[in-house]
């Protein structure tokens, strides 16, 4: 039996479906059960303080093989600040650059395991794609903001570090772990060392991937020095070079300690800044909700206020904005992205929808060059 948390929209009020699904997935070795698209179940559905109560439905949600975590592959490396132009600099040039260790190691000046760390932090920005030889090719999102002409070739722009951030947590297919289950999943306002690694263990069986703690650990304390600056054994900084530059974010803040059981050591609680956020620009929202509504919602005409506010993936859930934030953005969203996207306010319905007219890149409006 699989257990899914859905979200359903239909007649009458919305509520969050607790499904037991009743159909037989068909499931591969290696990954989560697949409840496909359209597929008939039954659920137990809780609606405000209503009892519960068995509902008939249709999944709207795929959530299966074609979701391959990665949980390894930085090497334990946060990305560091001069690494995206360098990698970009040596692929745009020579595709083949970063092929082979040696010559990657000569090309960029680093050791080994930092090579391997940069393209795979190149992978997962969405500024390179690697190819099965080996070779890297530059993607159009890549060439717009890291080329000589491009809108932030040396990374010295808060946009763009948001947008780093956008990409890092918006692949579908093999999505990074520690940013799609923190930033979507995790049902704290608050997390801690030890229990964000409890539950990655539960949620790496539930998923079938047999994991080592060390590795889970690695994988969280790179999420989490992604935006947390590292210190010294003696509470010093590091050189900032050292630190990832989406530190300057300030996404993540310490906001206390505990005690940790069983033992006089202490660690620290840290939680999501998730106050108003005006340096991510009506610009850069209004290129995420585009990018979000191609990569998740590509067949649907409209989006609802709690999809960009709530869904899986959305701007609200990445950037950590408030439903009333949120709602004050899409007031003006059609000014601000000058007719690109419009939105709808009744008693019964709130949705967005997309002009026809509107272009599929919005990136120079992001950094104020022309119209979206």
């Amino acid at each position: 039996m699989v257990s899914r948390s859905l979200q359903m929209s239909g007649r009458g009020r919305e509520g969050r479906i607790s499904a037991i699904f009743r159909t037989t997935p068909r499931i591969s070795r290696g990954h989560s059960p697949r409840i496909v698209q359209g597929a008939a179940i039954w659920c137990i559905i809780h609606v405000g303080d209503f009892t519960p109560r068995r509902v008939n439905a249709r999944v709207s949600l795929s959530y299966g093989p074609e979701m391959n975590y990665r949980f390894s592959g930085h090497e334990t490396f946060p990305c560091r600040f001069a690494w995206l132009p360098k990698a970009y600099a040596a692929v745009s040039e020579a595709p083949d650059a970063l092929q082979d260790d040696s010559r990657a190691m000569v090309v960029l000046g680093v050791g080994k395991n930092m090579v391997r760390a940069i393209r795979f932090w190149m992978g997962a920005s969405g500024i390179a794609l690697p190819g099965k030889d080996g070779s890297f090719a530059v993607t159009p999102f890549g060439r717009a903001i890291f080329d000589r002409t491009g809108f932030d070739p040396f990374l010295e722009d808060l946009r763009t570090l948001w947008l780093v951030h956008w990409q890092l947590s918006s692949n579908v297919p093999e999505p990074l772990f520690a940013w799609d289950y923190l930033l979507n999943r995790w049902p704290h306002p608050e997390f801690c060392r030890s229990d964000v690694l409890a539950s990655f263990s539960r949620e790496a069986e539930r998923i079938d991937r047999k994991l080592s703690t060390v590795t889970l650990e690695q994988h969280f304390d790179t999420f989490l020095h992604t935006y947390v600056p590292t210190r010294g054994k003696k509470g010093d900084f590091p050189e900032d070079s050292l630190d990832c530059p989406l530190v300057e974010l300030e996404l993540i803040q310490q906001v206390g300690d505990r005690r940790l059981d069983g033992s006089g050591r202490r660690e620290p609680i840290y939680a999501f800044r998730r106050d108003p956020k005006p340096e991510v620009t009506a610009d850069l929202f209004a290129y995420c909700i585009n990018d979000f509504w191609s990569r998740r919602r590509a067949s649907e005409k409209t989006l609802s206020l709690r999809d960009v506010a709530i869904a899986h993936g959305s701007p609200g859930q990445v950037f950590k904005l408030s439903e009333a934030d949120i709602r004050d953005r899409l007031a003006t969203i059609e000014a601000d992205s000058r007719g690109a996207f419009c939105f709808r306010e009744s008693a019964a319905l709130q949705h967005i929808t997309r002009s026809e007219d509107a272009s599929s890149d919005m990136l120079p409006a992001v950094f104020g060059h022309g119209a979206s």
